[in-house]
């Protein structure tokens, strides 16, 4: 960090000060001791601009409180069916840890149907790993590695990819805008793999939807990218999808391949996860009944990169012919 980006941190953690009190607690929890590392973050994501790093840190703060993302760890997604179904349709693992002790998370995107449940399960599960990747994963990282530790790295696997997909842009929008206006910073770099043929019409559609920091951290690496993620990583770290020359053998249920697959719910980051949870709801059961509710995400994305989205899906979609209409007929963005 250089002299200016010093005294950026000094003024933001003095303005952090005189926030209100329930805004206080839930930025220790946002926090967890990496007080500088995170106010940085924050910074990072705005320029160096304290003014609108201040507006960001706060607002997330406000959204942290009005959605009780504190106590999201104590909220266990049941029926256990509905769980079971969101872990099979929103493929994500942690397979293991860079060199540089940074968590190794795996995303199927190209498998990830998001259609066994409904929206809300969807957001809750993708803050909840969100959550315990900062309050459990990134500080036993750091302690295991002894540094600071406050990011990872993701690897995107596109096998089964389909212009279908498209029709879950609203839902990644979503998600998408929860981790810049939320978690920025988190992720160092993104590694795209096995990115079949209709990769590019896909991208075409994602890529204006996404903030420019972002592009910047994405690399596309050809084939299974085993051969470049072995320069950041050992063997045993590359998630499964990654440890042979085709993945096109990858399988949407998580069971085939038992622990090996870092999707399954027998992998121990699932197996902890899930157990993490159920620990605390238990806890929490005893002084309070669980409710079960929506979180509100205000969508900052521009009308006309909206309009641009849809006018490109229809573009892309129509170039491989009548028979994704259905796809077609679906797509309501924004």
């Amino acid at each position: 960090m250089g002299i200016n980006s010093q005294e950026a941190i000094k003024k933001l953690k003095a303005l952090m000060d005189h926030v209100d009190q329930p805004l206080k607690k839930s930025f220790q929890n946002l926090h967890q001791g990496f007080l500088m590392e995170t106010l940085e973050r924050f910074l990072k994501a705005r320029e160096y601009d304290v003014s609108k790093a201040h507006k960001m840190l706060v607002d997330c703060l406000k959204w942290r409180v009005e959605n009780e993302i504190d106590k999201i760890l104590r909220k266990p997604i049941f029926p256990a069916d509905v769980y079971r179904a969101v872990r099979d349709s929103q493929l994500v693992g942690l397979s293991g840890y860079s060199k540089e002790g940074l968590p190794v998370f795996a995303i199927g995107v190209g498998l990830s149907t998001l259609d066994k449940a409904n929206v809300n399960d969807y957001v809750q599960s993708h803050i909840q790993i969100n959550e315990y990747r900062d309050r459990v994963v990134l500080p036993s990282a750091s302690k295991k590695y002894g540094r600071s530790i406050t990011t990872c790295v993701k690897i995107l696997d596109m096998t089964g990819l389909k212009l279908s997909a498209l029709g879950n842009v609203k839902l990644l929008t979503i998600l998408s805008t929860i981790d810049d206006l939320n978690y920025p910073e988190r992720t160092t770099a993104y590694y795209i793999v096995n990115a079949p043929y209709v990769f590019s019409s896909c991208w075409k559609v994602v890529k204006p939807l996404l903030h420019e920091r972002t592009k910047r951290k994405i690399q596309v690496l050809p084939g299974c990218g085993r051969d470049e993620l072995l320069k950041i990583m050992d063997y045993s770290s590359l998630p499964h999808f990654c440890k042979r020359e085709s993945s096109l053998s990858s399988s949407r249920s998580s069971g085939h391949q038992g622990s090996q697959n870092c999707y399954s719910l027998d992998q121990p980051f699932h197996q902890q996860l899930y157990n993490y949870i159920k620990q605390q709801s238990l806890m929490t059961e005893a002084v309070e009944p669980i409710r079960k509710g929506s979180f509100h995400v205000n969508l900052q994305v521009p009308v006309s990169k909206s309009k641009g989205a849809a006018k490109t899906i229809e573009s892309e979609l129509r170039k491989y012919g009548s028979g994704l209409s259905d796809t077609l007929i679906e797509l309501e963005i924004m």
